[in-house]
């Protein structure tokens, strides 16, 4: 007879204690608690001055805790943990605050009556009144924008990684490195000196795309150029080897790769320009009625609606309202940009 011999390792029992998962939670209420006390009891006022002792406290109270239970080893750990979950809170706060105070001021006025109609023929006192004009002067030349910079961007992006070498391309990342700190009103001024001043053109939307163009151009190809040095070159090679050209191991290979964020940094790009109000008021003017053409004469937009109402508004009234209204609009126009360059990236990303 055989006797089945069966060998079983005892439970280690090398394991410290170990805090449970609720305790980051308690210690955060805790210090909340504590920071209203101490804020109450000091008599002081803001809010802010409460968030910074409470997260002061939940920093420390998480170090003496864990250091007591676990050592001060998986103390240190649990320390960084926390000034992580710190620094996102204190980055979302002024975010959220910002969304929440939009949309409450907003909606006042936010309708369909909003969205449908021009300032013309309203004074800036008077109620009523839409953004209509300004919708669409940002639609085109944002859009006029995009289509002058997008291609020129990536292609510039291209040449730097693909085929960029020598003291051209160096002079190439160079400007655009230059290019990327210029203030707004300095490409405006530019655009109405060059194109208005000496060319003889008159003020448009065009004439505003223009200056956004040459602030959008040198985000896109930093983005991209820095998209297109995270595709392997094992994919470029194996391409190669096969007899596909370069030009089309590009167009094929590189660029299909690397869609996802190129598009993620478009509309980085699109997003900065879309909210540019100097550039606008310098060769746009504003208008309060619609104006569909581009090219000829003075357009609206949203920023330099918003700019413009708030201005007349002194804080308060229907000017006051709509400008509020106004810059919902433009968030959520942004907003919407986004969805759509994610859903296209998602759309074009090559299969896993």
């Amino acid at each position: 007879m055989s006797h089945a011999v069966t060998n079983k390792r005892p439970a280690s029992t090398l394991r410290g204690a170990t805090l449970p998962r609720w305790s980051p939670w308690a210690i955060a209420a805790g210090s909340v608690l504590v920071a209203v006390g101490i804020g109450l009891g000091a008599g002081l006022d803001s809010k802010v001055q409460w968030g910074i002792i409470a997260a002061l406290l939940f920093i420390f109270g998480t170090y003496l805790i864990a250091a007591r239970v676990e050592g001060r080893r998986q103390a240190k750990d649990r320390v960084a943990t926390s000034i992580v979950w710190v620094a996102f809170i204190l980055a979302v706060i002024p975010l959220a605050s910002l969304i929440w105070e939009t949309v409450k001021r907003g909606v006042k006025v936010f309708d369909v009556y909003f969205l449908t109609h021009s300032m013309l023929g309203i004074a800036d006192t008077q109620p009523g009144g839409g953004v209509y004009h300004a919708l669409i002067g940002t639609l085109e030349q944002v859009g006029i924008a995009a289509l002058i910079s997008v291609p020129i961007g990536i292609l510039t992006a291209v040449y730097l990684v693909e085929y960029g070498r020598g003291k051209l391309a160096k002079a190439v990342t160079f400007f655009v490195d230059v290019m990327t700190g210029i203030p707004s009103i300095v490409a405006g001024l530019f655009i109405l000196s060059f194109w208005i001043l000496m060319m003889g053109m008159d003020y448009s939307g065009f004439a505003g795309s223009l200056a956004l163009s040459i602030l959008m151009m040198p985000v896109v190809v930093r983005s991209t150029e820095e998209m297109l040095k995270l595709v392997p070159n094992e994919l470029r090679e194996a391409s190669l080897a096969l007899g596909v050209p370069k030009w089309r191991t590009i167009l094929k290979v590189v660029l299909p790769t690397s869609i996802g964020g190129i598009t993620t940094g478009v509309m980085l790009a699109v997003a900065r320009i879309t909210g540019e109000t100097a550039p606008v008021l310098l060769l746009v003017w504003g208008a309060a009625y619609i104006n569909n053409n581009p090219f000829e004469g003075a357009q609206a937009s949203l920023p330099l609606y918003i700019y413009q109402q708030y201005a007349n508004s002194a804080g308060e009234g229907a000017a006051y309202d709509r400008a509020w209204a106004a810059a919902l609009v433009l968030i959520g126009f942004v907003m919407i940009l986004n969805l759509v360059a994610r859903g296209i990236a998602r759309w074009k990303a090559p299969q896993r």
